[in-house]
């Protein structure tokens, strides 16, 4: 399964997310951010590989549909509820992201 994490500077929340779950057995993880800005600005190819997409906030799903409608109306995606408040790699956002994480992966995984 192939989950790409989305925040928009693709500097705290996502790439805490693609570490943390990094070390999920068959789990493969990108990240990246939907600003021009973003350390890895989000590209058709990444949405393409994703078997899942998890965004940070609504903003984010909101500008995936903007940017890339046809690619992203078929895919499994999530909106995390995790706002821009942590620093990278920030104990609690580890926490919260493996709560909020981990449904979305088993339910996944029941689909096949």
């Amino acid at each position: 399964m192939n989950i790409l994490f989305v925040c928009s500077m693709n500097k705290w929340r996502s790439p805490t997310a693609e570490k943390v779950l990094r070390r999920t057995e068959g789990v493969s993880v990108r990240s990246a951010g939907t600003s021009r800005k973003a350390r890895h600005h989000i590209t058709v190819s990444d949405i393409r590989w994703a078997d899942v997409i998890c965004v940070m906030e609504n903003k984010h799903l909101s500008r995936l549909r903007a940017d890339f409608r046809g690619e992203v109306a078929h895919k499994d995606l999530h909106v995390l509820d995790i706002p821009d408040d942590y620093q990278f790699m920030d104990p609690e956002l580890i926490e919260l992201l493996q709560d909020v994480v981990e449904p979305v992966i088993q339910a996944r995984q029941a689909r096949g």
